[in-house]
């Protein structure tokens, strides 16, 4: 498939999504993650990987082919706290985690990235049963990892420095 035909799908999906959540009341499964997988893969030039390699996504060509996982959340309402994003699985290999911040249109706003250390060393000194699991709030997230790209703003070259070279 020709990356206009994935775009061009992808679009689709998330009209698709965000209609399904307003006529339904509620998000249609599994959507958020495919097109945030597609995202971030786009914005940070990064390179999909087989789903049989377990442990990450994709891997980034620029930075000696780090391994990255790719989580999701869409945030349908900001005033609302403690919005969780999936799992983080220590045992599994990976190098970094991004996670994909989308509207209610299913539209990417933030990209943030968190090391593998840093996570894993948030976990195990964490007093939270569900942060030494793995599951970490949007909010802690962002805290530990880092800004790699914004709607406004693009990629944050002083960071994410992908385009050197």
């Amino acid at each position: 498939m020709s990356l206009y035909a994935a775009d061009k799908l992808i679009g689709q999906a998330r009209q698709l999504a965000a209609e399904y959540r307003r006529t339904m009341g509620k998000p249609l499964p599994g959507i958020s993650n495919e097109i945030a997988l597609h995202d971030a893969i786009r914005l940070l030039n990064l390179k999909p990987v087989d789903a049989a390699v377990g442990g990450f996504d994709a891997v980034d060509p620029a930075r000696d082919d780090r391994r990255i996982q790719i989580k999701s959340r869409t945030i349908f309402d900001e005033s609302k706290t403690g919005q969780r994003i999936g799992q983080i699985k220590a045992e599994q290999p990976w190098d970094a985690v991004v996670l994909v911040l989308m509207d209610d249109d299913y539209e990417p706003y933030e990209l943030y990235e968190a090391d593998r250390d840093e996570l894993l060393e948030f976990m195990e000194h964490s007093s939270s049963g569900r942060s030494k699991r793995g599951a970490l709030s949007v909010a802690r997230f962002k805290i530990i990892g880092r800004l790699v790209w914004s709607r406004d703003e693009g990629l944050a070259p002083e960071v994410w420095d992908n385009q050197a070279g």
